[in-house]
């Protein structure tokens, strides 16, 4: 097996950044297609729901993947216990802290817009502060949770392969390298969807069952183990890219002419395959772009890779809050939509700069690395401090 990746990433920083952009572009559309969400616009436009189809094909398992890459990187640099440790800090620990805080926003959004409190969000907080009214997943934090609990899972065979294992795994590395093999990686994917929805993990968020972010979380790992398979997904990048656009963009097709989507029939099937393997696909180009133009370092992707957990963090909370506000102006939704973007990330990126970067305390709710107290503010020098969170 060829181990030569000594250095930083920088296409997987690039990939990312990227990918956080996309998911809060995601929930901004929520806004607009006609599944229900937490506050949402009084029209919905089917090209909205064409494009929530579209993204979530391979969205999430865009981010699960980008994770398990950063799992291989992780793994076997100290014993588990650091292992646990940093996992604690930096996902259990910002998950925690926003149940008991600004999660209660959105959950207030949410009850007032459906007709189910109506008052201020300050007497609705008693009723949010009851141990079975807080949502421990938090919202779309669920994320945080489920790539814990997956890593510390992975975490035996993740070790395993990067030690006694590396023979199975070169091996497999071989296999994967041969020219269009790793599309196949698609296949327990499928599979897995065959299960009853009353199977453990079979929960459906962000498009695709919590169990199935635990292969995607796995291949992660996997893809960036060899450089020979990362060169070969390179190699095929517009061939991927091709194929999986295709898959994807005709499952959208064929989803919108399925009427009842509960039942089981040769159309539902169809789209599951082309959502499956197109989705996969897509990915694979995604990482394949990043390895041919994403592999320089600029201080703006250093700044940006350290901000994407705060903003992950906050992002839904503000979305929802502005968006709520917004919806009341009367003006066009293209401009409305506009604002809610524009100003969403304005504050989303003030709340980051002024008000979690700067101190300490809050960098560790927020899940990122504490500054050295030497430092007495983190310019330029943070840089180092916080390369890796």
């Amino acid at each position: 097996m060829n181990t030569k990746i000594t250095t930083r990433n920088n296409s997987l920083d690039w990939l990312r950044v990227l990918g956080i952009l996309l998911v809060f572009i995601y929930h901004s559309s929520r806004l607009y297609n006609v599944e229900s969400w937490h506050v949402k616009n009084e029209i919905w436009y089917p090209s909205v729901e064409l494009w929530n189809g579209f993204a979530t094909s391979f969205m999430m398992p865009l981010m699960f993947v980008i994770s398990g890459a950063s799992l291989f990187y992780a793994t076997g640099r100290s014993g588990f216990g650091k292992f646990m440790k940093d996992k604690v800090l930096r996902l259990l620990i910002p998950l925690l802290v926003a149940d008991l805080t600004h999660i209660s926003l959105q959950v207030y959004l949410d009850n007032l817009t459906h007709g189910q409190f109506s008052g201020t969000y300050f007497q609705f907080l008693p009723q949010y502060y009851r141990l079975d009214s807080i949502p421990w997943r938090g919202m779309h934090l669920w994320y945080l949770l489920y790539l814990f609990v997956f890593s510390i899972a992975l975490y035996p065979l993740m070790r395993w392969l990067k030690g006694k294992g590396r023979g199975f795994l070169s091996g497999l590395n071989r296999w994967l390298s041969k020219r269009g093999v790793v599309y196949i990686l698609a296949l327990p994917i499928l599979l897995l969807l065959l299960l009853p929805s009353e199977f453990p993990l079979m929960e459906f968020s962000g498009g695709w069952p919590y169990l199935a972010y635990l292969i995607y979380l796995l291949w992660g790992f996997l893809i960036v183990s060899d450089e020979r398979l990362q060169e070969n997904i390179q190699k095929l990048r517009w061939v991927s890219l091709s194929i999986g656009l295709v898959l994807v963009i005709t499952f959208v097709i064929v989803i919108s002419q399925i009427n009842d989507l509960d039942t089981m029939s040769p159309s539902l099937i169809l789209a599951g395959v082309l959502r499956t393997f197109g989705g996969w696909i897509c990915v694979l180009a995604i990482f394949g772009l990043g390895k041919q133009f994403f592999t320089f370092r600029t201080p703006w992707l250093d700044y940006a890779n350290k901000a994407v957990l705060p903003f992950y963090i906050l992002h839904q909370t503000v979305l929802l809050v502005v968006g709520y506000y917004v919806l009341q102006w009367g003006v066009p939704d293209v401009l409305e939509w506009a604002l809610v973007v524009v100003i969403s990330f304005v504050i989303i990126m003030a709340c980051y700069e002024y008000l979690i970067r700067r101190w300490n305390v809050m960098r560790f709710l927020f899940g990122m690395k504490t500054l050295p107290k030497s430092k007495a503010a983190p310019t330029e020098q943070d840089q180092e401090a916080v390369r890796q969170s």
